[in-house]
C-alpha cells in the first residue's frame, strides 16, 4: 500500500454519528478489529488494555444509554432509533497491570480499530463522554478496569465532508440543511513550524 492509498483511508475515517443500525457486524469482525489493536505499540510493552465487545441489540441499548454524542450539537441527544451503532468496543485499562493511563496506548489502539473498520467499509466514533459508573454497573465491569473509551461502530448513514478552516478560525463541526456533516481542518502549512 502506498501513502496515497493510506491517506484515502485516513480521510474516510471520520467521526460518524449516524448508522444503518440493522447492518450487522459479526463477532469475528469485531475480534479482528481488537486483534489489530493488540498489535499496536504499548508504553514499556505493558499491554494493559482490555476490551468489551458489544453487537447484540440488547447490550448495544445498554451501552447507548451511557454515552453522550457530539458536544457541539448541544440539543442533539444522539442518533435516533434505526440510526444507532450496530456494535461497540469498550476500551479499558487493567489497573492490576498499570495504575494510570498517562500514555497514549488507548488512543493508538482506538485509531487503529477505526482505521481497520474504515478498511472494512464501516465507520465509527471514539467517545470519551461516558457515564462510567452507570456503564460499569450495567455491564458488571470489575472495579480494577478503568473505562477509557467507547468506540461506536456501524455502516455510516451520513456523509462527512472535510473542508478548510474558515478565515474566522472556527473549528467547530456542523451540519447543513441536508444533514451533511462538515468538519473544518487546518491546512498542512498551518501545522508545520518553520524553525
Amino acid at each position: 500500500m502506498n501513502l496515497k492509498v493510506f491517506k484515502e483511508i485516513v480521510a474516510k475515517n471520520r467521526s460518524y454519528r449516524r448508522f444503518y443500525q440493522d447492518h450487522e457486524i459479526s463477532l469475528d469482525a469485531l475480534r479482528g478489529l481488537v486483534d489489530l489493536a493488540r498489535l499496536t505499540p504499548s508504553a514499556a510493552n505493558r499491554q494493559p488494555l482490555r476490551y468489551i465487545i458489544s453487537q447484540r441489540p440488547e447490550k448495544n441499548a445498554v451501552v447507548f444509554r451511557h454515552i453522550a454524542w457530539a458536544a457541539y450539537f448541544k440539543d442533539w441527544p444522539g442518533p435516533d432509533e434505526g440510526e444507532r451503532p450496530s456494535a461497540y468496543i469498550i476500551v479499558l485499562n487493567d489497573t492490576n497491570i498499570s495504575k494510570t493511563m498517562d500514555y497514549p496506548d488507548h488512543g493508538i489502539a482506538a485509531q487503529t480499530i477505526l482505521l481497520g473498520a474504515t478498511a472494512m467499509g464501516l465507520g465509527g466514533c471514539m467517545i470519551a463522554n461516558i457515564k462510567k459508573e452507570g456503564l460499569r454497573t450495567a455491564l458488571s465491569i470489575p472495579a480494577n478496569f478503568d473505562i477509557l473509551l467507547v468506540i461506536a461502530l456501524g455502516k455510516p448513514k451520513e456523509e462527512v465532508v472535510i473542508e478548510s478552516v474558515p478565515p474566522s478560525g472556527d473549528i467547530r463541526y456542523w451540519r447543513d440543511e441536508k444533514r451533511v456533516h462538515h468538519v473544518p481542518k487546518r491546512s498542512l502549512d498551518d501545522l508545520l513550524l518553520d524553525l
